[in-house]
């Protein structure tokens, strides 16, 4: 099959949605389709459209439709579309109506759709491979890692903030891993590292903002530490949740739908979106009560599975199949 995947994150950007429209690519080339990655349906021919981000391409997805209205089309909800974008944008909903079939990444992002659309809506797991080569623990330090792009709908800083709460004796060290995509965002790193802001001048020792790394040394980074934080305030099922839970690494966050929906309810390391001192609680508790860091690591090490690549691949053909 001749198949177009619609991203409108230009090549090379940074974003998420960008990193998975690649892999899905890949995956896709695997099963044996031809396949070309763009930001715009240009009435290219295929025989499918795959439109990454209801809101973003709804335009591409319903030029598609009506030049092709007996072909198949899939539309993919990321985060905003699911949490924000299909309850606002007019235009998100019609996009919804014409898909042939709805992605989503988490189970709980079905709630979200109206009741006539849920029978089209698929859940497709993000996968990861487990890193390989050496990553070592420290034994000096509790290393807490951070990977997101400084951005507001991430809340980036909580975690900084939440290791000011801690007590000198914590050997928490928290290691962020992800690009400034602003000035601003960049001046508030470095002045949680080193405390020069009119704002506050507290900084936090604990703190290291890493900036823009590569992927192979982010997976490394995943590995070698105690925990992950994903402090978001709003996702669509995180990847880097699926790459630290294959990593046998624990992951404390924010209780909200798209990581619920990975994690599980009963999951024992979540905390309310912006809560400071309920982080700082559970990094502590993480640190000095091995029973509860047992309890969180296993709890992770049971899902793993589930983010297998090879599942994630049969998702997508059990799909395409189906259209």
């Amino acid at each position: 099959m001749w198949i177009q995947m619609i991203c409108p994150a230009p090549p090379g950007s940074l974003y998420g949605n960008r990193i998975t429209a690649l892999r899905w690519a890949r995956i896709l080339r695997r099963l044996g389709h031809r396949l070309t990655l763009a930001q715009r349906y240009d009435r290219e021919p295929c025989d499918l459209l795959v439109a990454l981000h209801a809101r973003r391409s709804a335009d591409s997805a319903l030029a598609f439709r009506k030049l092709h209205p007996d072909k198949p089309l899939l539309v993919i909800l990321t985060g905003t579309d699911v949490y924000r974008d299909i309850h606002r944008s007019r235009k998100a909903q019609r996009a919804l109506e014409a898909a042939t079939r709805l992605v989503v990444l988490q189970p709980l992002a079905i709630e979200e759709l109206d009741p006539r659309l849920r029978p089209k809506a698929r859940v497709i797991y993000q996968s990861a491979p487990r890193t390989g080569g050496r990553s070592p623990r420290r034994s000096d330090t509790f290393d807490v890692c951070l990977l997101g792009h400084l951005r507001y709908v991430k809340d980036p800083f909580r975690a900084a903030y939440a290791a000011r709460l801690l007590p000198a004796s914590s050997r928490i060290r928290i290691l962020h891993a992800g690009q400034a995509m602003d000035e601003a965002m960049a001046r508030r790193a470095h002045s949680e590292m080193h405390g020069s802001t009119q704002r506050s001048t507290q900084h936090t020792p604990r703190y290291t903002w890493l900036g823009e790394i590569p992927r192979a040394q982010a997976r490394r980074l995943i590995r070698s530490s105690r925990l992950m934080v994903l402090s978001s305030r709003m996702e669509g099922g995180a990847n880097v949740i699926s790459e630290a839970l294959v990593d046998h690494t624990p992951v404390l966050a924010s209780r909200i739908p798209g990581s619920v929906g990975l994690l599980g309810k009963g999951y024992p390391g979540y905390f309310p979106v912006g809560d400071t001192a309920a982080l700082a609680r559970l990094l502590r508790r993480a640190e000095s009560d091995a029973r509860f860091y047992a309890k969180l690591k296993t709890w992770c090490i049971r899902l793993a599975p589930r983010f297998h690549p090879s599942r994630e691949q049969a998702a997508w053909e059990r799909l395409l199949r189906e259209v």
